[in-house]
């Protein structure tokens, strides 16, 4: 450089990853029970390219009944944590979901759960 006029490019490239999540299985069905029986499952919730430790917090459909009442059926466990962990090669941890549904109520529906991580993603 020294007083030599040449010019130096540098070029830089990248890939911009979003964090992600997906599920095993990727929707879910539990089947019909008597009244205040309780039904359940486990669904397994793989993050991705998630590059700092997030915790996820689940969002439960609320149902209002006919008589204008308000229940909320379902709930949710992750019995070994819900904090999405970074591995030493880089890998996001997979995280374990217990779902559960109980009503003393008769109900249907068709609703969403939503995952999200502490941005609101």
């Amino acid at each position: 450089l020294n007083d030599n006029p040449s010019h130096y490019k540098v070029t830089l490239s990248g890939t911009v990853k979003s964090p992600k999540i997906s599920f095993d299985p990727p929707f879910l069905m539990l089947m019909p029970v008597p009244l205040d029986v309780k039904t359940e499952t486990t669904i397994h919730i793989i993050p991705q390219d998630f590059l700092r430790k997030s915790q996820i917090q689940v969002e439960l459909p609320e149902l209002e009944l006919e008589d204008s009442d308000r229940i909320y059926p379902f709930s949710v466990q992750f019995p070994e944590g819900k904090n999405i962990v970074i591995s030493s090669d880089g890998t996001n941890k997979e995280l374990i979901c217990h779902i559960s549904f109980r009503s003393s109520r008769p109900v249907s529906l068709l609703g969403n759960m939503f995952f999200i991580d502490e941005e609101g993603n």
